[in-house]
């Protein structure tokens, strides 16, 4: 690549990707490298470049749906670090989604959004991009149309009229500390929804189970190590909710750490049905900023609403 990525921005780039994970390892895990590592080499690079990083870079936008070898007439360089069309519209469409300039190189600001921790579950599923999948409905009381940017999971599933109580329980091993940030998130859903809530000691029989793991923990969407993915939770009525156990979580927000509340409130909106939304503002946004809290937003309560027509 030319001198000039090599800029201020490349620097600007290593200074926060040592930010991010400087400080999100704790104990065992400080040998343990950032997932989103690549990057760091990836300034500047366009169609046609062939630069290390760019094969995990491909791993990378797989994993969110945004990038499909396998249904390319054109897959020649799935296994490779060459910057091929696939890998340029993908990230095109990477960037329209995460509000960047959507040219197809890996500027400073993508390069950013895609350092930043986030969400397990994709933002494309089987070719079609939720994120832009806008939803036109009424606003109460109004004749005009409004354009919302939250999304539902393929095929609307959500959890049946007639189960509106759902218990929730935590899996033998998670921490204390854990418990109460993720108990104010279900009552924060509560106050907004129809859901009732309770907890319950035993998970053989709850609704929703909680849980901390790391790397590959049996549910077929392993875990990353410190930084890049955060949580993961899965469709109606599924019920699984998945906390990364190599993170440094806090209560609150703490600089390094993420907020425990913040991720639950967001993971939540999965386990009622709501997919990512293209709102910034809004929980269900797919990366979370480190050292910081976030509550719902309205796109979030609109999207949860027209899910189950209340």
């Amino acid at each position: 690549m030319a001198s000039k990525y090599f800029s201020v921005f490349s620097l600007a780039l290593l200074v926060l990707l040592s930010l991010l994970f400087a400080h999100s390892v704790s104990g065992a895990d400080t040998k343990k490298k950032s997932p989103v590592q690549f990057l760091k080499h990836l300034q500047g690079c366009h169609k046609g470049d062939k630069v290390q990083g760019i094969l995990e870079l491909k791993k990378y936008l797989q994993r969110f749906g945004y990038l499909d070898y396998k249904n390319a007439k054109n897959g020649t360089h799935e296994n490779d670090d060459e910057f091929d069309e696939l890998l340029e519209s993908a990230i095109r469409t990477y960037q329209l989604n995460f509000h960047v300039k959507s040219s197809g190189v890996l500027d400073w600001k993508t390069l950013s959004k895609m350092a930043m921790p986030r969400c397990g579950v994709a933002d494309i599923v089987n070719g079609t991009n939720w994120m832009k999948k806008t939803h036109h409905h009424h606003a109460s009381g109004s004749p005009f149309h409004t354009v919302s940017h939250y999304s539902f999971f393929e095929g609307t599933p959500r959890w049946p009229a007639s189960q509106t109580s759902l218990t929730y329980a935590f899996l033998p091993g998670t921490v204390g500390d854990a418990i109460g940030p993720v108990a104010r998130a279900f009552e924060t859903w509560q106050a907004n929804t129809h859901f009732r809530f309770s907890r319950v000691e035993d998970s053989t029989n709850a609704d929703i189970k909680i849980g901390f793991a790391s790397g590959d923990h049996g549910d077929g969407s392993t875990f990353d190590g410190p930084g890049g993915i955060l949580a993961h939770a899965f469709a109606p009525t599924n019920g699984r909710l998945h906390f990364d156990a190599d993170e440094r979580w806090a209560v609150g927000a703490v600089p390094g750490a993420s907020d425990l509340e913040t991720v639950a409130l967001h993971e939540i909106g999965h386990l009622l049905g709501l997919g990512h939304s293209e709102v910034e503002g809004a929980i269900m946004w797919p990366s979370i900023t480190i050292g910081s809290t976030k509550g719902l937003h309205g796109d979030d309560i609109e999207g949860i609403r027209a899910l189950y027509n209340v």
